[in-house]
């Protein structure tokens, strides 16, 4: 069984997950983007914070792999394409490469710091925020012992790659680049909505794991399991967020 493609549908993830653009206001604090800079955002989503980058006075182009977002995004009038992250087509043509909430979706972490490597200008940098080891730890676990229950390996379907501090320093280093600062801290998220919509939104990989029928009783069971940890006494959701940020140098 291979990992469901994920699918985002850009009024749904704004519905259910517009928080994501907004806490993403403090990785472009630690890029410091400088008008005249040309900067490649991986997984631009629906563009806001490309948006911003612009604003800042930068030339930027947006990659995602969902072409739904990339249209999303090309209507706010940015730069955007489908790109896979994990094999970037780009030579030596950025002054910096930002990303937001998007590396851990991808499995091959190896391929996209190499492909950033080969975008990135001499003195360049990469800065970017992740889920970090730990992210989403209850909701993560419950999804896997719902699945097991059901006679599904969840390793084989899950969409994500939460790296310690240490591993992804590591990596970054083996290809070249040297790290300026990285940091791992928790930062428990109110949901908008609720968390049936953040597991339509996020956790969609479990839920196709499994035929149709089946799946309502399986979102059930990991909302009851869920529910005394991650609701509050008014009903309010929140997702319990681990975030990795980091910045990193090409050299001269």
């Amino acid at each position: 069984m291979s990992v469901t493609v994920q699918r985002w549908e850009s009024d749904h993830y704004m519905q259910h997950a517009g928080f994501v653009p907004k806490l993403g206001l403090g990785v472009v604090e630690w890029l410091a983007p400088k008008p005249g800079e040309r900067v490649l955002d991986i997984g631009c989503g629906e563009g806001s914070l490309t948006e911003t980058l612009a604003a800042a006075g930068c030339t930027v182009v947006g990659i995602d792999s969902s072409a739904e977002q990339v249209e999303a995004a090309r209507r706010r009038g940015l730069d955007a394409r489908v790109v896979d992250a994990q094999a970037l087509p780009f030579r030596q043509e950025f002054d910096a490469v930002f990303s937001n909430a998007a590396l851990h979706w991808m499995k091959h972490p190896d391929a996209v710091i190499a492909g950033v490597c080969r975008a990135l200008k001499p003195g360049g940098r990469f800065v970017g925020e992740c889920g970090g080891a730990g992210n989403v730890g209850a909701i993560h676990a419950a999804l896997g012992r719902a699945l097991q229950r059901r006679g599904v390996d969840a390793r084989r379907v899950d969409p994500w790659y939460f790296p310690t501090p240490e591993d992804y320093r590591a990596r970054l280093e083996s290809a070249g680049l040297q790290v300026r600062r990285i940091e791992r801290f928790p930062r428990p998220t109110p949901l908008p909505t609720d968390m049936a919509g953040w597991l339509a939104t996020f956790a969609q990989s479990f839920t196709q794991a499994l035929p149709p029928a089946e799946r309502p009783s399986f979102l059930g069971e990991v909302l009851a399991e869920l529910e005394p940890e991650l609701r509050d006494e008014e009903g309010r959701w929140t997702a319990d967020y681990v975030r990795l940020r980091f910045a990193a140098d090409k050299p001269v």
